[in-house]
């Protein structure tokens, strides 16, 4: 199955990168030493980031027009963004993430 032409899909996990993301607003994020942690009040599901550059860029998906400009505001070029991109398509996927 291929994605409509007008998503610019990156990842096996389907997240568009040119649209903007922010937290559902039923979740929390808790900073943690090994990333943070992530409760969906609504599903009561717990995700766990295990990684501080996920963490800072799921924190700034709200100040950016798109997920790419938040990637790349952490240093997180188009080389390396695939591995990201899955990572927000499975919060995407889970609820925690939701387009802004």
């Amino acid at each position: 199955m291929s994605a409509p032409a007008s998503a610019s899909v990156t990842g096996s996990a389907g997240i568009d990168l040119d649209v903007g993301w922010k937290l559902h607003p039923q979740v929390a994020l808790r900073p943690e030493p090994f990333g943070a942690l992530l409760y969906h009040f609504g599903t009561r599901k717990l995700s766990f980031l295990k990684n501080r550059t996920i963490v800072a860029v799921v924190e700034a998906l709200p100040s950016h027009a798109d997920a790419r400009s938040a990637l790349r505001a952490q240093g997180i070029g188009d080389d390396t963004a695939a591995q990201y991109a899955r990572a927000l398509g499975t919060l995407a996927e889970s609820h925690m993430i939701v387009p802004a």
